[in-house]
């Protein structure tokens, strides 16, 4: 807990336990949880936290680079705590999202849009949809 105080310092970041219990749970997850998800998790420890403590704290933590603001196309965001570039893929059928490392072609992909436009990218955000082998088994 002491290295999570310490990058949410490094950051500027006021350190609350509120923001210590979202920042933790996002750090210890691959699940991608959305807020609603996240506020539902830390409930039970902190029953007084309400749903707009937790969107603030996110909107603090994707603007200071701490964690990412994932769109896969829902009604509400998902986040990931690993801010290195990296594709997701989501499975249409459960809903749940992956992390993609070993997809070697992102990095020239993002140079050869940068060549092709002549812009100059700050990040980028992948996304894969499918249905995962869970749910294929399924139907």
């Amino acid at each position: 807990m002491l290295e999570l105080t310490n990058i949410l310092k490094d950051h500027n970041l006021k350190v609350t336990p509120q923001r210590l219990s979202i920042f933790k749970m996002l750090k210890n997850t691959t699940a991608h949880p959305s807020a609603e998800t996240i506020y539902t998790s830390i409930h039970e420890e902190y029953p007084t936290m309400s749903l707009a403590t937790v969107y603030k704290t996110l909107d603090a933590l994707v603007k200071h680079g701490l964690v990412q603001q994932l769109n896969v196309g829902e009604d509400s965001y998902r986040y990931d705590a690993d801010t290195l570039p990296h594709p997701h893929i989501k499975c249409t059928s459960c809903h749940k999202v992956v992390d993609m490392y070993r997809v070697k072609s992102v990095e020239l992909l993002r140079k050869e849009v940068a060549e092709m436009t002549q812009f100059k990218l700050s990040h980028e955000q992948l996304y894969f949809y499918g249905t995962c082998p869970e749910c294929q088994n399924h139907t």
